[in-house]
């Protein structure tokens, strides 16, 4: 690993910091590129292969308005990629046996039994086919806050559609549901960012929380630039224009997977008051090399987690798909789900197998763990496009890595 040199053409027109493993340059061409051509303002991405940290680099702002610079320290809010951290803590929990994925939830949780959802497995949960998407009144930080509470509310959901006759992105509710059974199987009672500091976080030294810690100083903290709801319709050509015409119907599932939040912008998840409760759906602050980190222990088997072949070979499956296939019915889009993760699919391809997995972040972020190349992918921005994933920035640095890597992978090379 090297520093990136002054004189690479990486940098003759932007300042990227960190180093780059020789041989992966043209990964860090790729993220200047995105400053230069597609309006990219504030990033970072880390690539490991085979266990080796090969690319670590970051540049922009991490403040628009100040001009701030995005400093190695710095950490971001990292929207859905946040799935992917509560999933891999699900993992965990997993190899330590603490549930059983073909077992009902209402095993571990009782109440949740109630409304139709006593037969809802911990599998179908997990990957988007229960149902229950939504929360039927308005919630606070407040609310957050108070874990018996929203317990409470989540056990009294009635799902919206036969469970496992569908999935639709549960946008919100997947990681309060995640923690709920956290929380009942854990043998300490901890909540599911309690326990993926523990038992994630600090053993491998990456700097990722669901829940800010007070303690972490704001000017570590990057500002995401985001947009009001409805700048949306101006970019129906980086939507599904299927869910942006749901969406416009409040009764619709789109719009009630996400409206109880009453966020006008996705970027209000960085507001304080947001920031220090748990959103293990949404709500993350970390940085590139803290994700790409944990997710090159879970593409090498997760031994250093205390994974055993179960639980590996489980998050290496295929998609998980409902009765109905793959058209998600939030998304409008068809679509893969397992273990809480995004699989590769025919409307998301990614990674070189079925065995990927990963999970995209609203507005450009992406990180991901391939086992059968052994990489393991993070790109994170603050300056948010309208995509739900495969933004231009992230792909173009994905595709450069795997060239370099010498890899096969899903995705077609494409024109940014």
């Amino acid at each position: 690993m090297r520093t990136i040199p002054r004189e690479s053409p990486a940098i003759k027109y932007l300042a990227i910091n960190g180093t780059v493993e020789a041989g992966y340059e043209p990964v860090a061409e790729a993220f200047a590129d995105n400053f230069r051509r597609r309006r990219e303002r504030g990033a970072a991405c880390t690539i490991y292969h085979r266990g080796q940290k090969v690319v670590d680099i970051w540049a922009g702002t991490r403040c628009h308005r100040s001009e701030a610079e995005w400093e190695r320290e710095t950490l971001s809010l990292v929207f859905s990629v946040t799935k992917g951290m509560a999933a891999a803590a699900m993992a965990v929990a997993h190899g330590k046996g603490y549930f059983e994925l073909d077992a009902p939830v209402a095993d571990y949780w009782p109440e949740f039994g109630t409304a139709g959802k006593s037969s809802i497995t911990v599998r179908q949960l997990m990957s988007h086919q229960a149902g229950v998407i939504t929360i039927d009144r308005p919630v606070t930080p407040q609310d957050l806050a108070d874990h018996d509470r929203m317990g409470r509310w989540l056990a009294q959901q009635e799902p919206l559609w036969k469970p496992g006759q569908y999935h639709g992105y549960h946008t919100f509710t997947l990681g309060w549901y995640q923690n709920e059974l956290i929380r009942r199987t854990d043998p300490q009672g901890r909540t599911l960012g309690q326990f993926f500091d523990a038992e994630i976080a600090r053993p491998l030294d990456a700097d990722f929380y669901i829940g800010l810690p007070e303690s972490v100083p704001d000017h570590q903290i990057s500002r995401t630039h985001g947009y009001h709801k409805i700048k949306a319709l101006a970019h129906l050509n980086e939507l599904p224009p299927g869910m942006i015409a749901a969406g416009i119907w409040p009764r619709s599932l789109t719009a009630r997977s996400v409206k109880f939040m009453r966020l006008g912008d996705p970027a209000t998840l960085a507001d304080p008051k947001f920031r220090r409760v748990e959103i293990p759906s949404a709500g993350g602050f970390g940085q590139a090399r803290a994700v790409a980190r944990i997710y090159d222990v879970l593409a090498r088997g997760g031994q250093e987690l205390g994974l055993d072949g179960k639980t590996f070979g489980e998050l290496c499956r295929p998609a998980t798909m409902p009765e109905r296939g793959s058209r998600d019915v939030v998304l409008k889009l068809n679509v893969g789900y397992g273990f809480g993760f995004s699989k590769p699919s025919d409307g998301f391809q990614f990674g070189s197998d079925e065995a990927a997995f990963g999970c995209p972040g609203a507005g450009g972020c992406f990180a991901m763990a391939d086992p059968s190349t052994e990489l393991a992918f993070a790109y994170l921005t603050n300056t948010m496009s309208f995509r739900i994933f495969d933004d231009p920035r992230e792909r173009a640095v994905r595709e450069a890595m795997y060239r370099c890597a010498g890899a096969s992978t899903l995705n077609h090379t494409r024109a940014a």
